[in-house]
Order: structure tokens, then sequence, then C-alpha cells
């Protein structure tokens, strides 16, 4: 691994653990020519997935992207990083067993949406508004008015 710092390519692991329940590992890293610590995160990929947008545009699947979208949605709903993280492997995790390389862009909104639908109603309205590309609050009182009766941990009523 090359040192972000000095460009060094001969850097040390001092440190490895797990993270996301196992899918990655965390390795803290120290160069010994300039003596920098970084951290670098180790995933593994089952094949390489690309998104075609709908546009026809084909573009590498981001899980920064993602996770970032997932993070907006999200924002100030007693969500934590953790939870995020859940989500966007278990997305990866259906994209990448499916056994298609190449994605569309609304295959990936429709998981996503999935997944808030049973985390939180207002992350999942938010995150529609944007999937769905609401223009007024008409398109949010229809939207809102489809939604099935759910308790507030995300399971259907009984």
């Amino acid at each position: 691994m090359r040192c972000p710092f000095c460009g060094s390519e001969d850097t040390q692991v001092k440190d490895s653990r797990p993270v996301d329940d196992g899918s990655a590992i965390r390795r803290r890293r120290q160069c010994p020519k300039c003596g920098a610590r970084f951290t670098t995160l180790e995933r593994v990929q089952l094949r390489e997935l690309v998104v075609v947008k709908k546009d026809g545009r084909r573009v590498p699947f981001d899980r920064d992207k993602l996770a970032r979208s997932l993070r907006i949605a999200t924002r100030k709903r007693g969500i934590d990083d953790e939870q995020i993280e859940r989500l966007v492997n278990q997305i990866v995790r259906e994209l990448e067993q499916s056994g298609e390389t190449e994605i569309p862009s609304t295959r990936i909104g429709e998981l996503a949406m999935a997944k808030l639908a049973a985390l939180d109603q207002v992350a999942y309205v938010r995150f529609a508004s944007v999937y769905k590309d609401f223009s007024t609050a008409r398109d949010f009182e229809e939207f809102i008015r489809e939604l099935p009766a759910r308790r507030g941990d995300g399971a259907p009523e009984p």
C-alpha cells in the first residue's frame, strides 16, 4: 500500500480489525520512511458492478455515493453510521449475488427504498422525494397516502 503522504510503497500494517459485520477489515498502517500513520479499509468484491443510468450511460458502482444518499435521507433521524453501513452492505450483497454485472440505477433505488421503508418512514419519504423527483407538495401527499400502515419499527401493522 502506497503512503498517501510521501508516496513510499513500503508501508507496514500495525493493527487489523474486522468491521461491518466481518465484511471488511480496517488496517492501521505506518510508513517507515516518513512515519505517517493512516487507515485503509479492505472489502471483498465479488464482481465489478456497473450502473446503467436512465439515459443509458454506464458508470462504475460507487458504494460511497449510495451511503451519502442514505445519510442525507436519514439525517437527524437517530440512525447511526453503523446502521447506514449495514444497509449499504445488504444492498451491495444483493446486487453482487444477483449474478449481473450491469445493474439499472432504478434497481439500486428500489432496493434502497425498500431498506429505508423497513427502517424509518421519514427517511423513506425523503429518499423517495429525490428518487421519484417530487416537484410539488401534491407529489408528497399522493406518495404518503399510498404508504402502508406501519409501526414505528418499520414492521407492517398486524
